[in-house]
């Protein structure tokens, strides 16, 4: 169930939307930062399809990088290399190196648990595991992080909750299911969890495509917010969304980086056409 347009607070309901409307430019944030990941020459096939060709390109740290293109450009196969997730995938392959604090994470000696936990990833539709929201986040952290305190285990999800925005709206039911909740609490509560385990980077594969347009402009702001502290990378189709939320801005096609650049430049004054014709709407 997604959250609708009547809040206990309309007036807090039409700002949201009216800031979502009025946020036509493109961040301006330097992205002149020290990279998070450093991608070099980044093929990936699934059994003879080949998906990605020679893709190269760096994430800036505690910035939020934007991937776009039509469906099938290889983008979210790009995010998924990076926690490894293609790995689970019969018949992928991959070359190339991706580099996460001068460790090449493609090697065969990376302990890929512990990759995940370094490297958050929150799901297109919500995912909350079919148990109290108290364990949703409670069961991530053990199972990072073994045995915890009770008293240390209450902090630890109270302070996640705090950070996805959403305890002030469940302190008071946290034995209750996760089910229960809205669509766009349910997302924020899969970010809490990601939270939780205490990640460098955050990655969301179209975290807003089955939300609302109040839903997805809490999300929006909780994300801008988190980039202070976290390196954040999100697959989105909708360029509007990415126009207001990204610092760096990626547009793949067909299994190719065309373009990256800071996102002004991106969206205003675009060095390829196809770029050009992808963001004004031409195809896509």
């Amino acid at each position: 169930m997604n959250e609708t347009f009547i809040t206990a607070d309309p007036n807090e309901t039409f700002s949201m939307l009216e800031g979502m409307l009025n946020a036509s430019a493109p961040r301006v944030r330097s992205t002149d930062v020290a990279p998070v990941f450093q991608i070099r020459g980044l093929d990936a096939s699934y059994g003879s399809k080949k998906v990605l060709h020679d893709v190269s390109f760096d994430v800036p740290e505690k910035r939020i990088t934007a991937f776009i293109g039509p469906s099938g450009c290889g983008k979210s196969t790009v995010l998924r290399c990076f926690n490894r997730m293609n790995d689970e995938i019969s018949g992928f392959r991959s070359d190339g190196t991706i580099q996460l604090a001068d460790q090449d994470i493609r090697g065969k000696g990376v302990n890929v648990t512990a990759l995940r936990r370094v490297v958050g990833m929150v799901f297109q539709q919500p995912n909350p595991f079919p148990m109290s929201i108290y364990d949703n986040i409670s069961l991530a952290v053990r199972e990072h992080g073994g045995h915890v305190p009770r008293a240390k285990l209450d902090a630890i999800v109270e302070k996640a909750l705090r950070q996805a925005s959403l305890w002030d709206e469940v302190r008071d039911n946290l034995k209750d299911s996760a089910l229960s909740l809205s669509g766009g609490q349910q997302q924020r509560l899969c970010i809490a969890r990601a939270l939780a385990v205490n990640p460098s980077v955050i990655m969301l594969d179209e975290p807003c495509a089955s939300l609302d347009p109040i839903s997805t402009a809490r999300i929006e702001e909780l994300l801008l917010e988190l980039s202070t502290d976290y390196t954040i990378i999100i697959v989105t189709h909708n360029m509007a969304q990415a126009k207001r939320i990204s610092d760096r801005v990626a547009f793949f096609l067909m299994g190719r980086l065309v373009e990256m650049g800071d996102a002004l430049q991106v969206f205003e004054a675009p060095k390829r056409t196809e770029t050009s014709e992808y963001v004004r709407g031409a195809f896509g």
